[in-house]
């Protein structure tokens, strides 16, 4: 199995859905059925074949120790990675829906998509930070 192989081409798929994230603005419901569907499917379909048709010998969830043991099996490791990158992408494309729904300006919401797809939960926390101010902003206007 070439692991590389499957590491570049699960990159490629998710940059392409973190692409059309940033130019969701210019076409909302392709970005959306491209970045939080399709792509995460793709990914969550070579997770499971990953997972369940190449099994790692030995490691667990159990214990420190067995999650270091699971993850020093390459099949277990590039598992592991496909996950973040669908989970991830799932993550930016809810942050590009909700700012939609909340009627935020995209400037707001597009430093959060790169912190994402860098640091997940970093940029899930930013996004809430972002939230949390605008509405106090934009409370505070409306009570003027």
């Amino acid at each position: 199995m070439n692991h590389e192989l499957i590491f570049s081409l699960a990159g490629i798929l998710a940059m392409a859905g973190w692409a059309s994230l940033l130019l969701s603005p210019l076409m909302p419901i392709l970005s959306e059925r491209i970045a939080g569907w399709t792509i995460p499917v793709i990914l969550s379909a070579g997770y499971v074949i990953m997972t369940f048709a190449f099994p790692p010998p030995t490691g667990g969830f159990g214990s420190f120790a067995e999650v270091t043991e699971l993850f020093s099996h390459a099949n277990a490791l590039i598992a592991g990675w496909i996950h973040y990158l669908a989970f991830d992408l799932l993550v930016g494309a809810w942050i590009c829906r909700q700012g939609r729904r909340d009627d935020m300006a995209f400037w707001l919401v597009a430093p959060c998509l790169p912190a994402t797809f860098l640091f997940g939960p970093a940029g899930y926390l930013m996004f809430q930070i972002v939230r949390c101010v605008r509405r106090a902003d934009v409370g505070s206007v409306r009570d003027l």
